[in-house]
């Protein structure tokens, strides 16, 4: 059965933007993003990452880096019982300094490329999905891949998003507030 997911931008969404964020020790989370998670999961939704990362094209940090935090992320989000179901991420720009990641690729938003192997990967049902995001790149990939988004400005995404999953979870089938453990 196809489950509803949550495509989140990480930087600016997950934790706060303070430009080319690799280093554990320095990352902010975003008020309510762990409760924010926690509650996506709780809601039957997977909860997948979507994130460029130019900074590997521009020499500030590996793709090693890149999973490194992904995996300190997922070790802290299950510190309050919630969990990232697939990270992925784009370590390619067209102005990159490192040569094989100076390219300009359809994986890169606003590009689709990164949500479609998520959806091909898991049963996902695309109409009951939506995508976070803080930039106009975000939104555009995620109307490129025929999903909803939504321009999280802040402050606190658990406030932000709850809202969201009562609203959705309104319009969806039967079967899935099953899954959701909130059949009517």
């Amino acid at each position: 059965m196809k489950r509803p997911a949550i495509f989140f931008d990480r930087d600016g969404v997950l934790n706060e933007d303070d430009g080319y964020a690799f280093d554990p020790s320095k990352i902010r989370w975003v008020e309510g993003a762990q409760q924010a998670v926690k509650a996506v999961n709780e809601a039957g939704y997977f909860a997948f990452v979507v994130t460029n990362q130019s900074g590997v094209a521009r020499g500030f940090y590996e793709e090693q880096h890149v999973r490194n935090l992904h995996e300190w992320m997922s070790r802290e989000l299950a510190i309050v019982g919630a969990h990232i179901d697939a990270f992925e991420f784009c370590p390619h720009h067209p102005d990159g300094l490192i040569e094989r990641y100076r390219v300009l690729c359809n994986y890169r938003k606003p590009q689709p490329r990164m949500i479609r192997p998520l959806l091909e990967r898991y049963s996902v049902d695309l109409h009951a999905s939506f995508m976070i995001g803080d930039k106009q790149s975000d939104l555009a990939a995620a109307e490129a891949a025929g999903i909803a988004a939504y321009l999280f400005a802040g402050p606190n995404l658990h406030t932000f998003i709850a809202p969201l999953l009562t609203a959705w979870s309104r319009d969806l089938p039967r079967e899935h507030r099953a899954v959701a453990g909130r059949e009517d």
